[in-house]
């Protein structure tokens, strides 16, 4: 079983940067979709970012477009979220997921998911 577990997540100011990275027990190209997804107290679970198995294919979330960049290293079965620009309205818990399968890429529909990090943005 895909096994997922997020880090990098912490608090910080308006307009700084954090870089959250998710491990997996196995990273592969050709069966594994990657995302993050973020989910506010009282809000639905949104879709932040996804990318495809070779890193080929990228997609964001109107709201993140141009601020965080995804990316993935499937050598060190590492996917990263690069967050700059950060905002208060970005507080949320991050979760990583992972599919064996296409899907929406920013659709909660996603076979794995990590236990969350926690990214607050205030003064």
């Amino acid at each position: 079983q895909v096994q997922l577990v997020e880090s990098g997540g912490g608090s910080v100011q308006p307009g700084g940067t954090l870089t959250l990275s998710c491990t997996t027990s196995t990273f592969s190209t050709s069966l594994e979709y990657m995302a993050w997804f973020r989910q506010a107290p009282g809000d639905e679970r949104e879709g932040v970012a996804a990318i495809s198995p070779g890193g080929t294919n990228t997609y964001y979330a109107d709201s993140v477009k141009g601020r965080f960049t995804i990316s993935r290293d499937n050598a060190k079965n590492t996917l990263r979220l690069r967050m700059v620009s950060l905002k208060p309205e970005d507080t949320a818990m991050y979760y990583c997921a992972a599919s064996l399968r296409g899907i929406e890429p920013l659709i909660p529909t996603y076979d794995y998911w990590g236990q969350g990090t926690q990214v607050t943005v205030s003064s």
